[in-house]
């Protein structure tokens, strides 16, 4: 792959609505778009998902700059590549930081998909033509302001509803949203806001059929996991602990967790995801992918992967008017009745809208490889 240049775009864009987990609320996203450009003028775009301040992981935005600009692209400088599986054996000797490299790695990936005129979609091994996908909703001031987004997203078709929340937003909650909605996927996630202590208060989650609890128990954890999980009936889905297939593998056979949320920047990239997805196909696990209020091209590379079979449940991929009022791709990201059609263009299948992100570009560095 004839890579001769790098370009990362920094963005800043303002979310249609605050977002509240049991970390913290922001509305302003800032991000990078990785642009990778070969010598026939192909460009493959990938993004960056850490947020400002380390409440998700340790990685932050300026994080993510240090080690694309010091390390990760002065090895793209000193190495050919000629498929993009072989960028994540070329950026291990830099411990962690996944998510700086997973944005390298998801341009490349979309470069070499352009490069090929393929869809990214079926150049990972995807077989689907559409998905289905849910919704993620934040801790809202009032259960009656949930309980009114809810039936707003139930009535535009999503096929789950995913809810945040924290001790002193949980029980309550939840018993209410589940007298109103009798019969819709639920989902809770916790971001690592209890521990085993809270185990009896837990259980009460048991009531509710929830289709899973996410990440209850802390950020880095997979042994007290595998404790709750054996006392409990709702299954847990574990999302901060997985960062490899290694982890994916320990936590499995530990018996930490029954479905596994799948975030392509969490785990270092695609190739990564993918092996992950693989794994749990063979062994029977559930997967989905976890979104990170993601802008277009990264919402475009979550479609790519969520078409990968062992992608059972719907995820957290919604359409681009829920978050933003506008995109910076085209044509945005659409759902119709739960469902997204994956494109059958090459790479990503949306283009950049080129107006649009330049409004939002706050800086630009470009790099000769």
């Amino acid at each position: 792959m004839p890579i001769r240049q790098v370009i990362l775009h920094r963005l800043k864009m303002r979310l249609n609505d605050p977002f509240t987990t049991s970390f913290g609320t922001f509305q302003d996203k800032e991000f990078f778009i990785i642009e990778a450009v070969d010598a026939d003028g192909n460009h493959g775009y990938g993004e960056s998902v850490a947020f400002t301040s380390p409440w998700y992981s340790e990685e932050t935005v300026e994080t993510t700059y240090h080690m694309m600009r010091d390390f990760l692209i002065p090895l793209l400088q000193e190495h050919s590549i000629s498929h993009p599986f072989e960028v994540t054996k070329l950026f291990s000797p830099i411990r962690r930081n996944n998510m700086a490299k997973a944005a390298i790695e998801g341009a490349i990936w979309d470069l070499y998909a352009k490069r090929n005129n393929k869809p990214l979609a079926e150049m990972l091994g995807g077989n689907k033509k559409e998905i289905d996908v849910g919704i993620s909703i934040g801790i809202q001031p009032s259960i009656k302001a949930l309980l009114e987004l809810i039936d707003k997203f139930v009535t535009q078709g999503y096929k789950r509803i995913k809810i945040k929340i924290k001790p002193g937003w949980d029980i309550d909650v939840l018993r209410e949203v589940r007298a109103h909605f009798p019969d819709i996927l639920i989902m809770a996630d916790a971001n690592s806001a209890y521990s085993l202590e809270d185990l009896e208060h837990l259980q009460q989650l048991d009531a509710f059929n929830l289709m899973m609890i996410e990440q209850p128990l802390a950020h880095d954890d997979i042994v007290d996991h595998a404790l709750l999980q054996a006392q409990l009936k709702t299954p847990i889905c574990l999302d901060e602990s997985i960062h490899s297939l290694e982890d994916a593998r320990k936590a499995i056979e530990l018996g930490s967790c029954q479905i596994i949320n799948i975030k392509i920047g969490r785990v270092g990239g695609l190739s990564e995801a993918k092996k992950i997805h693989d794994y749990c196909m063979e062994k029977k696990i559930d997967v989905w992918c976890g979104g990170m209020l993601e802008a277009g091209v990264g919402r475009a590379h979550n479609i790519a992967l969520t078409s990968l079979s062992q992608f059972t449940l719907p995820g957290d991929t919604a359409g681009s008017s829920r978050y933003w009022e506008k995109d910076i791709i085209e044509p945005e990201v659409i759902v119709k009745d739960g469902i997204i059609r994956i494109p059958d263009k090459p790479g990503i299948g949306y283009e950049i809208d080129a107006d649009t992100m330049k409004k939002f570009t706050i800086a630009t560095h470009a790099f000769q490889l």
